[in-house]
């Protein structure tokens, strides 16, 4: 079974900085792309960031030059460092992995629990 934790959630002040992070464990063969998603009540989940295995990224508009993506394929890691935090950046952040079990010759989604982010004084 394969498994996607979100961790660093809280809450913080608008212009401060929180960091997540997400482990895959499980029996994993590789891992491809894996992104951060975010989503508030009554609106669709929305990708903030996606990071490939070779370290490419993207972001989206409204989060760039303020969040930074990172990965530890080693560890079967993924960071999100979110500076100068608004009020819109609250909601719960999902961690996103393309993962191939031992079992299994394609690439599967999988989705983490979520976490959630509040930024508000």
């Amino acid at each position: 079974q394969v498994q996607l934790v979100e961790s660093g959630g809280g809450l913080v002040q608008p212009g401060g900085s929180l960091s997540l992070s997400c482990v895959a464990s499980g029996s994993i063969i590789s891992i491809g792309v894996m992104g951060w998603y975010r989503q508030v009540p009554g609106k669709q989940r929305e990708l903030v960031a996606a990071i490939t295995r070779d370290g490419v990224t993207n972001y989206a508009d409204s989060v760039k030059g303020r969040f930074t993506i990172s990965r530890d394929n080693a560890k079967k890691a993924m960071y999100l460092q979110m500076n100068s935090l608004k009020p819109d950046d609250t909601a719960v952040y999902y961690c996103n992995g393309q993962i191939r079990r031992y079992d299994s010759i394609r690439h599967v989604e999988y989705w983490g629990q979520g976490t959630q982010v509040i930024v508000s004084s």
